[in-house]
């Protein structure tokens, strides 16, 4: 790179950092599915903990939220972001150095998480588990990140700012203020600590940042994604530019206060608890828009989805994301919750969206990434990613199938009452009961992972078979 500019060459893109992210949200990828295909044996059958607490499923649960969300959908942003924002802006990354610090500092982070976390150090808030020298560490490297993709599009050469970049800029302000606010504690030694809040504050804060981390890091993000890749590998424009933006500024406002759907029937005033439930379910209308925005680009190409595997994650990840967004507005009615709080019905839910939606639109993403990155059109083997669609389609559908019914099945159970008054079911039946659909929960895990598994092979092949690519950034006159 150094020596194409000493001898004129047009500046290029820096797209090693893009790859080096890329290549381990693909490893990280299989490292937090293969833990989750774990815990979903554990619960199948206990002995499975083998006696070590350390691979017990109270630790381990925590480690495979933290590799799924933050190892495997961090990076997958991080790399998606920083491809995007150079190319929709025509520069190169501000600060590569401060980039690279952001992959390694990440990198870090993650190490951290599958050491501290097994070992029992935990505060233990919903995915916010990390203590407070961890939280410390990714501040340090989300302010680097937030310096690289905003100072990029402060240096850009075009004047517009494409709305993927809106989304990804979103979802780094309001995860850097969640994480902020939420981790604030006080602590006692270097391994532990204790949160700022007490009681029910402490709970309300945490599903503000709970709720949102969904919101913004496993939706907005991820719809930046969307927004670049489908209609690049559709080569069709975003079937309305409008209707994106009003998509940006409604999810947004809504999703902000739709936490309190999370303490249906607790110590927080109820009050409180109508707010988000009126929230959850107005913020139906902004997902679908978006939803329909990114189906509806293939207005014109759908002949397409019938060859291109790449396409069938992105739109197939659509249909989840539509579906995971019809179901949380409708389990936050309260008639709803009081049926479906606290059972596998939640668990589906929370699946549907991870693995269809994050999971499909990072795979399709980077199935697109990944070979551009070397110098190539395509993946090694175009099948291999037909045969890992189909795979991981099987498995999720499995999967929450299994939770959904359980789900219910297990409300059903819990509120039935005798004519005395007294229950029907003891909760170890509920259990019992529940036990085949744990079974089938674990062959659709086992299904996604090999899945991931296929996706890693094929990248692995691919780096194998390309080069290192320079893309250069496009002059005044390419672009004209």
């Amino acid at each position: 790179m150094n020596a194409m500019a000493a001898q004129g060459a047009a500046p290029v893109y820096e797209d090693r950092v893009v790859t080096q992210f890329a290549l381990a949200a693909v490893l990280w990828g299989v490292v937090g599915m293969a833990v989750g295909v774990l815990i979903a044996a554990q619960l199948t059958w206990p002995e499975l903990n083998f006696g070590i607490p350390w691979l017990s499923y109270g630790r381990l649960r925590p480690l495979h939220t933290n590799a799924v969300i933050f190892a495997f959908g961090g990076c997958a942003l991080m790399a998606t972001s920083f491809h995007v924002v150079q190319r929709t802006c025509q520069v190169r990354l501000f600060a590569p150095a401060l980039a690279h610090f952001t992959f390694w500092g990440w990198q870090a982070v993650i190490v951290l998480a599958a050491v501290t976390l097994p070992l029992g150090m935990t505060s233990g808030k919903e995915y916010a588990e990390l203590e407070w020298p961890i939280d410390i560490l990714i501040t340090l490297v989300w302010v680097a990140y937030a310096v690289v993709f905003f100072g990029t599009i402060g240096i850009r050469k075009v004047r517009h700012i494409y709305v993927a970049n809106w989304f990804f800029g979103a979802f780094i302000l309001t995860v850097a203020l969640l994480h902020l606010v939420n981790s604030a504690a006080l602590p006692v030694s270097l391994t532990k600590s204790y949160s700022a809040y007490a009681g029910v504050q402490d709970a309300m804060v945490q599903w503000w940042y709970g709720h949102n981390a969904v919101g913004f890091f496993l939706t907005a993000g991820f719809l930046g994604m969307m927004y670049y890749y489908i209609p690049k590998q559709a080569e069709r424009p975003v079937y309305s530019y409008r209707l994106s933006i009003v998509h940006f500024w409604a999810l947004i406002f809504t999703y902000m206060w739709a936490g309190p759907h999370h303490l249906h029937y607790t110590a927080l005033p109820d009050w409180a608890q109508s707010v988000g439930m009126v929230f959850s379910l107005v913020l139906l209308a902004p997902s679908w828009g978006g939803m329909i925005n990114g189906i509806m680009t293939l207005s014109g190409a759908w002949h397409k989805l019938r060859d291109d595997p790449i396409l069938k994650f992105l739109i197939v990840s659509l249909s989840f994301y539509g579906m995971s967004t019809f179901e949380g507005p409708m389990m936050s009615i309260k008639t709803v919750n009081a049926l479906s709080h606290y059972t596998d019905w939640t668990v589906g839910h929370v699946h549907s969206g991870a693995l269809g939606w994050v999971g499909f639109i990072s795979m399709g993403s980077l199935y697109y990434l990944i070979p551009r990155m070397f110098g190539r059109k395509e993946m090694y083997s175009v099948r291999a990613i037909e045969l890992h669609f189909w795979i991981a389609t099987i498995g999720v559908v499995l999967y929450i199938a299994a939770m959904w019914i359980a789900g219910v099945m297990q409300g059903l159970m819990w509120r039935a009452i005798n004519p005395d008054g007294t229950l029907v079911y003891s909760f170890v039946e509920s259990v019992k009961a529940t036990f085949p659909f744990y079974v089938v929960r674990l062959l659709g895990g086992l299904l996604y992972l090999s899945g991931m598994l296929l996706m890693a092979w094929n990248v692995v092949m691919t780096v194998k078979a390309g080069r290192r690519a320079l893309v250069p950034v496009p002059t005044a006159l390419a672009r004209a």
